[in-house]
């Protein structure tokens, strides 16, 4: 009869047998692996669903502005997210859901610039997407007065054009009202101003246009007024037309017979009667008498006296030629009587 030491021997060098090989089993199986279930299968790496928004806060001119408040909308409009640039001008939003979102500038963080216009921005996973946000500058405000240039009243109805002085020479036109005066903002590019000439185009009725141009420089948020003085038209009186009237007409006057001195009161020789007793003839009507000129004489300061003193001496001699003929006449009519 075996006893218990040597059965329990027997069996542990039994089993070490019949284990050995076992143990070498999966190094050799690794060489020739089964197939594994789906469920013993390695896990999938999954990427993050977040993602963010950087955004660059800049004016015109380039520099980075501090100070500026945004707000971050998802597509039902609830804020997603809010806060304000640095001093380098610059605000992340970060761990935001993929999706559309509306970004909105609420404030600009400067007395020179306004906000800007509200843009979408699309998150995407795992990035952080980038937005440079320039605020432009205050538009100025310009006000144009057109007034009487004698009296300082409003002109209303002037028309007058605003030119951008630049490359573009944009130009934008305002009449003024019934209180004479015309407003409109001015886009200003730059943080020193931007110049425009104001000019007059057309003046109110019955004033000269005044096509001088005034000139100015447009500052962000700035005010301006410009004042346009016009001068009345000169209204020239009308000078009567002549009328035409018929001329009047006028007798010639005669003039006055010359006076000699001394011989107005001489008087004419009568002729001697007959030895008949028969008055002589006188002369006869038939005698030219000079006509009297109907002008004036042309006054050369030469004494009339001789001339009238020749035309008395003719008629002498013709009034004595004729009594001595009628004497004659009778002596011969007289003799043949004596004869008989």
């Amino acid at each position: 009869m075996h006893s218990p030491r040597r059965t329990t021997a027997a069996a542990i060098t039994v089993a070490a047998a019949v284990a050995g090989p076992l143990a070498w089993a999966p190094a050799a199986a690794a060489h020739a692996p089964e197939p594994t279930s789906s469920a013993s299968a390695p896990a999938v790496r999954h990427l993050p669903e977040t993602g963010g928004v950087k955004i660059f806060k800049k004016d015109p001119d380039g520099g980075r502005m501090a100070g500026a408040a945004f707000t971050l909308l998802d597509d039902a409009g609830k804020e997603a997210a809010s806060g304000r640039t640095d001093a380098e001008g610059r605000l992340a939003f970060e761990d935001l859901s993929t999706g559309v979102y509306r970004l909105k500038e609420t404030d600009s963080g400067s007395p020179l610039h306004t906000v800007a216009a509200d843009q979408d921005v699309i998150v995407t996973p795992g990035t952080a997407v980038p937005l440079t946000v320039i605020d432009p500058f205050k538009p100025a405000n310009l006000t144009v007065k057109k007034t009487d240039k004698s009296s300082g009243k409003p002109l209303p109805g002037a028309i007058v054009n605003v030119t951008l002085v630049d490359s573009s020479g944009k130009t934008v036109t305002v009449t003024t009202g019934k209180d004479g005066t015309a407003t409109v903002q001015l886009p200003v590019t730059t943080r020193t101003g931007t110049p425009y000439k104001i000019t007059e185009s057309k003046a109110p009725s019955g004033y000269e246009l005044d096509s001088a141009p005034a000139k100015i420089t447009a500052k962000p948020g700035a005010s301006e007024t410009v004042t346009l003085a016009d001068t009345p038209k000169r209204h020239p009186t009308p000078t009567p037309s002549p009328t035409e009237t018929a001329p009047t007409p006028t007798a010639p006057a005669k003039p006055a017979p010359e006076r000699t001195p001394g011989k107005q009161n001489q008087a004419t020789p009568r002729p001697e009667a007959s030895a008949s007793g028969a008055a002589a003839p006188t002369p006869s009507s038939a005698t030219p008498t000079p006509q009297q000129a109907t002008g004036s004489l042309a006054h050369t300061g030469a004494d009339a006296t001789p001339w009238l003193l020749g035309t008395a001496g003719v008629l002498l001699a013709g009034g004595a030629a004729v009594v001595i003929a009628a004497r004659r006449r009778r002596s011969q009519d007289a003799a043949p009587t004596d004869g008989r």
